[in-house]
């Protein structure tokens, strides 16, 4: 299972990679392993305003539908159009073109209450 370490992450499996005061939001290898080939990706709308644990996103499955919530509050800067053709980059290419969304986040603290790769790996070795 590829975690990288650059990264942090929440626990309902998002991971966030900060970039200045934004952060991109994906979810991870592991959550796209148990979800299955994913066939759509409903992104959050642009100018959202987010809470920190609140459904941001919904990917649907050959297996489910499941919702993708904020590792942090703020607002979603940018939202990543490709997985409308290409829902499958979530599979494919979870930490690179499968991002979902960019957050401009509202307290860079929340970013303290998140994983890091090691405490991430446990979580998932549980």
């Amino acid at each position: 299972m590829l975690i990288p370490e650059d990264l942090r992450y929440s626990t309902d499996h998002e991971w966030v990679r900060v970039e200045g005061d934004r952060v991109r939001v994906g979810i991870t290898d592991y959550a796209q392993d148990a979800l299955g080939d994913v066939v759509y990706v409903e992104v959050p709308e642009q100018g959202a305003t987010v809470d920190a644990a609140a459904k941001v996103s919904e990917v649907e499955s050959t297996k489910s539908v499941s919702d993708i919530y904020a590792p942090v509050a703020g607002v979603v800067v940018e939202v990543n159009q490709g997985l409308d053709d290409a829902p499958e980059r979530l599979n494919d290419d979870p930490y690179g073109d499968g991002w979902i969304c960019v957050i401009e986040v509202s307290d860079p603290e929340q970013l303290d209450g998140l994983l890091d790769g090691d405490a991430y790996r446990r979580l998932i070795e549980g």
